[in-house]
């Protein structure tokens, strides 16, 4: 069994992927935490974390499997990738309720695209890892349901287990060949952060607040009517997180929104169903994540 698992770890490694040892059968990392640090090693000058102590040298792979029968963890922000995950309802409840894939497929769908073809591999659970490399100079961290209900993504501070991986719930399998797509532009378009708006003063008035919340909303519609093809969910979706916010510090009223973006999203060629579902969850995760204000200058 440590063959096999070091075998697995070292072809990650050949792939310039970052790895380290997760405890066998688990997905829990296998390194020491803060408080029990030695401070000698790789940790002499302060503790490092798992992310930090991933690596791609063969001999020191090497020589952290020859212990014991590690799981493999990929820590996706040194490896330059970003790893999407299709998980599945925990719940069994319901039959029909769609898996991350599903929904992902229908968003490829309405953004124009195929499922984007790159490396894939099947978790423990049935659910689905698909990795693209991060476009050169974009640091993007992770997610969770901000692309879609199940479709979480790792990048910076987040990991993966890779293929070869055992866990009492099953084993990680590769599905494809190792190579990975960039990361396409519409799903980048969806995972970069929303620029913060610049901070005023607790004393700005509230006419300013409107004044600029109006502005906001001129600009996210126009950008929506004008997306080209391909872009024009992953805009929709952009401009309906960025207006949320006015929406829950009570700046704009929610059904202004709606009917503003999705008129503006018609123009650009989405059907009204497609613009309803895609305003209704991006609205649903920003007012949600906005409950504070930060007043605009």
């Amino acid at each position: 069994m440590n063959t096999v698992l070091l075998n697995a770890a070292l072809q990650a490694a050949e792939q310039g992927w970052h790895v380290f040892p997760l405890r066998p059968g688990s997905k829990r990392p296998a390194l020491h935490g803060e408080q029990s640090c030695p401070r000698t090693g790789p940790c002499s000058d302060g503790h490092l974390k798992w992310e930090q102590r991933a690596t791609t040298d063969p001999d020191r792979i090497r020589t952290a499997w020859s212990q014991a029968p590690f799981n493999i963890g990929i820590a996706t922000g040194p490896s330059g990738l970003v790893v999407i995950d299709l998980d599945v309802p925990k719940s069994k409840g319901s039959s029909d309720a769609p898996d991350g894939a599903t929904t992902f497929k229908a968003l490829c769908e309405r953004a124009g695209h195929a499922v984007p073809t790159t490396y894939r591999t099947r978790t423990a659970s049935g659910g689905r890892h698909l990795y693209f490399t991060a476009p050169p100079g974009l640091r993007l961290t992770n997610t969770a349901g901000t692309i879609a209900e199940l479709v979480d993504t790792r990048a910076w501070g987040g990991y993966v287990v890779a293929a070869g991986s055992i866990t009492p719930t099953g084993t990680y399998e590769s599905l494809s060949g190792l190579q990975t797509a960039v990361l396409p532009a519409w799903l980048r378009t969806i995972l970069q952060p929303t620029p913060k708006p610049s901070q005023a003063p607790a004393t700005a008035v509230l006419g300013r607040s409107n004044r600029y919340a109006d502005v906001a909303l001129a600009n996210e519609t126009r950008a929506v009517a004008s997306a080209p093809v391909g872009e024009r969910e992953g805009t929709l979706f952009r401009g309906a997180r960025a207006l949320g916010r006015f929406v829950a510090w009570g700046d704009l009223p929610r059904h202004l929104v709606e009917q503003a973006l999705q008129e503006a999203g018609q123009a650009a060629g989405l059907t009204a169903a497609e613009c309803r579902s895609t305003l209704r969850s991006a609205l649903d995760w920003s007012i949600a994540h906005n409950q504070t204000r930060r007043e605009t200058a």
